[in-house]
């Protein structure tokens, strides 16, 4: 466990665990899932059948993004907030929703989301057919008390110079998997442009063509700025 925070009050506990995975304890309790794609990720620790969210956060339309976000939602009842067509589709299920697009934001009462931009795709297969929903997006969470910034899926682009300037970001998720995202080198640029405390890579090494070496990411940017966590590993704000 890495805790870096220096008054010593613990007020958000964020975890990873594979590929895009993330989950987020906020000071009030709140469990908040990124991205649960657990079923068939070979570095997952969770269990989709067990695992409690209030609140599931879908960056885009993948299937290594949505996972198992409708089979979570139906038995916990947890929120999920996605961009607007995505949302929708999940509501047609009968799933609680809030739809949101880029560049807007909302106040929860577990906390502030800003849906950011990313350049990626966002398609899904339905019966069998691909369908396209909505934009793919990344996500800036704040409590009140600390930020947290998830790129999803995305290049590098230098709008993330605006992101860095106008949100003071504790703790940044960038991929490196390269292929379908930005790799290693783009992501140590992203790194300086937000300008986060802390740079935990993400979307890397769940299937051999996004293989990479995070020691070597997390060695390229300043000292005491990157961090690979481990499966499971829990930060401390």
């Amino acid at each position: 466990m890495f805790d870096y925070n220096i008054e010593g009050a613990i007020e958000m506990k964020i975890s990873w665990h594979g590929q895009s995975c993330v989950k987020i304890l906020t000071d009030t309790d709140k469990q908040i899932l990124i991205d649960p794609y657990i079923t068939g990720n070979p570095l997952s620790d969770l269990d989709a059948g067990t695992i409690e969210a209030d609140v599931i956060i879908v960056t885009h339309a993948h299937a290594d993004h949505i996972g198992d976000t409708a089979e979570i939602a139906k038995r916990t009842g947890a929120l999920i907030v996605a961009n607007a067509e995505l949302a929708g589709f999940f509501a047609s299920q009968g799933l609680q929703t809030h739809g949101m697009q880029m560049g807007g934001k909302h106040q929860f009462d577990f906390g502030l989301i800003k849906m950011t931009p990313a350049i990626h795709g966002s398609m899904y297969e339905v019966h069998g057919q691909p369908v396209t929903f909505g934009l793919a997006a990344g996500i800036v969470f704040s409590d009140g008390g600390h930020t947290v910034y998830h790129a999803g899926d995305t290049a590098l682009f230098s709008d993330m110079k605006l992101i860095g300037e106008f949100n003071k970001i504790d703790l940044a998720f960038l991929p490196i998997g390269d292929n379908y995202t930005m790799g290693p080198e783009e992501a140590v640029i992203a790194s300086k442009w937000l300008k986060a405390n802390k740079v935990v890579p993400i979307h890397y090494n769940t299937f051999p063509l996004i293989e990479q070496d995070p020691t070597a990411f997390v060695e390229a940017l300043p000292k005491n700025v990157g961090m690979a966590m481990q499966v499971g590993e829990i930060i401390e704000l």
